[in-house]
């Protein structure tokens, strides 16, 4: 069957403003594009397409974090008042968009990229992408956000303690943050300028290694070669050693480290504690005195809009003794030398990419707190000059839980290599217009799926008829798997076909749903659960329920 033709760069700026319109989550951004203009460079780059111009990225949409530089755009770093306007992009950005990519805005952050909860900005705090109740992660929020919602394809975040990794987890994308020197920090607002790395965000590994080898300076590699893998050494540490982890994360690690085992690695003991000892270090110690070299003298201003978290930690590191910064270099050489003597031949280190993921609520409660917890697995990379990918590895008590390979200077080919073993193949409950036979199966067809099995939901769903072209059916959770409840409508088993695609498919389906439907978990008749397509509830007033039929097939049999 052919598959349905690429959208034209117009056709996806388009769809994406509708997107955006239709999530409304606003504290995504912080400076969205004029759609108009974004518009016109689209369709100036449909032309140079058609008339043979190579662009790798031609059409993908790119969201830019707030605290790096777009021409015509304001570089806040999530304070209005520290705004300035740059006269032209920032190299990284330059990149991205001479291969073709689009940006539609900056994204909010955690001010002055100080945390790794995206609470802390006056722009509001930025949501988990799958669970409103909880941190997106930061301190690039907005840019993982935009990326798992479908909003953009490809996001620019920076990483110093873990920002551009623990937002991937958090919302179920992939997060490259690379060698330090191997993509160009000029045009962005320091955090820590001696660790500071840009990385990327995307919904598959393949879209994010095709735009980390584009964003990178040609001669800011330390590459090292790919080894031959025969087979890839992975180091795990004990559990013991990874300290108190959500409940279902230390399962859903022990699981990744078997797949990578099944995959043919050879799995090796690392005592992880220089590890831990290092994280701790970034800010306990005497190394965050370089935020306050970033940005303090403006902080020490007083402005309103200063996150009170974020101007304390400032604030407290002006008064850092240079002696404890000469003591504290001497300590994390000391602990690096142990580290990478622990990692010995190893390809690869895997650990969780963050302990836990905590509800904005809890957050609130205990800001410093929370914040330190994150970081006890992301804090030393930067610190020990190493690469890692943040990869989906599973889903943990209903939410996405998230591994991390970090490996030595220059092995970033390698670890991504290494990571595309750890992603399993996606699995898609529909109900309507992609089953056999309907007008949308070519899209699930083109993607690479194959139908695994026929089945049915829970006993605990509704269908409606919607008013769209093509016709499709809503599905929604009702609650009540049987009888009535108080004022809950009955709930009954619906036909759905499970659907296997690639890794990336899923990714691309999510992108493409149009309101009112949405990407949910479906709980299934043997009680199992699968990503599927569900409707909002908003959408179904005036529309038939068709749920005696058992399905949309049986609907359109009547």
């Amino acid at each position: 069957m052919t598959p349905p033709p690429a959208p034209s760069a117009l056709d996806r700026v388009r769809a994406a403003y509708a997107r955006i319109a239709d999530v409304d989550r606003p504290e995504i951004w912080i400076s969205l594009r004029p759609r108009a203009d974004v518009e016109a460079e689209a369709r100036a780059l449909d032309a140079r397409r058609g008339a043979g111009a190579h662009l790798p990225l031609a059409g993908r949409l790119l969201a830019v974090k707030g605290n790096i530089d777009v021409a015509g755009l304001p570089t806040t770093a999530g304070c209005p008042s520290y705004a300035y306007l740059p006269d032209r992009d920032a190299p990284v950005v330059t990149r991205l968009k001479d291969a073709g990519a689009l940006v539609v805005g900056t994204t909010n952050l955690d001010q002055f990229a100080t945390g790794l909860v995206g609470t802390r900005s006056p722009y509001g705090a930025v949501r988990n992408a799958r669970d409103p109740l909880r941190i997106s992660g930061g301190s690039s929020s907005g840019s993982a956000v935009a990326v798992a919602l479908g909003l953009v394809d490809l996001a620019l975040g920076t990483d110093t303690a873990g920002s551009g990794r623990v937002p991937a987890a958090f919302n179920g994308i992939v997060g490259l943050k690379p060698t330090r020197g191997l993509v160009s920090t000029e045009g962005v607002v320091p955090a820590c300028a001696s660790l500071d790395c840009v990385g990327v965000f995307a919904r598959t590994l393949p879209e994010a290694r095709l735009a980390l080898a584009l964003m990178s300076e040609p001669d800011g590699a330390r590459a090292t070669p790919p080894r031959t893998p025969g087979p890839w050494r992975i180091a795990v540490p004990p559990l013991a050693q990874l300290g108190e982890l959500d409940d279902g994360w230390a399962p859903a690690y022990e699981a990744a480290a078997a797949r990578l085992a099944a995959a043919g690695a050879r799995l090796t003991t690392v005592d992880l504690t220089a590890f831990t000892e290092a994280a701790a270090m970034l800010y306990e110690g005497a190394f965050v005195a370089e935020r306050y070299t970033a940005v303090g003298a403006f902080v020490d201003q007083g402005s309103a809009d200063l996150d009170p978290t974020v101007a304390a930690i400032v604030r407290r590191a002006r008064d850092i003794p240079a002696h404890r910064l000469y003591a504290d270099q001497a300590a994390l050489a000391a602990l690096r030398a142990t580290a990478l003597t622990a990692l010995g031949d190893a390809d690869a280190l895997l650990l969780p990419t963050a302990p836990g993921h905590p509800t904005l609520a809890e957050v609130a409660a205990d800001p410093l707190g929370a914040n330190a917890r994150l970081g006890r697995f992301t804090n030393s990379t930067n610190l020990f000059d190493l690469a890692a990918v943040a990869v989906p590895a599973d889903e943990a008590g209903g939410r996405p839980f998230g591994v991390m390979l970090v490996g030595p200077a220059g092995t970033d080919d390698t670890l991504a290599t290494v990571a595309a073993l750890l992603t399993p193949p996606a699995q898609v409950a529909v109900a309507g217009a992609h089953l056999t036979g309907q007008p949308l199966n070519p899209h699930l067809l083109a993607l690479g799926a194959h139908l695994v099995r026929t089945t049915t939901t829970a006993p605990a769903y509704r269908l409606h008829a919607l008013r769209t072209d093509p016709p499709k059916p809503g599905l929604v959770r009702t609650g009540a798997r049987t009888g009535p409840g108080t004022g809950t409508a009955e709930g009954h088993p619906v036909e759905v076909e499970i659907w296997q695609l690639p890794p990336e498919g899923l990714g691309a389906l999510t992108a493409a749903l149009p309101r009112p439907m949405t990407l949910g978990s479906v709980e299934l008749a043997d009680g199992t659960s699968v990503p599927g397509f569900l409707c909002e509830p908003s959408a179904l007033d005036r529309t038939e329920d068709i749920t005696r039929y058992g399905g949309w097939r049986a609907y359109l049999a009547r």
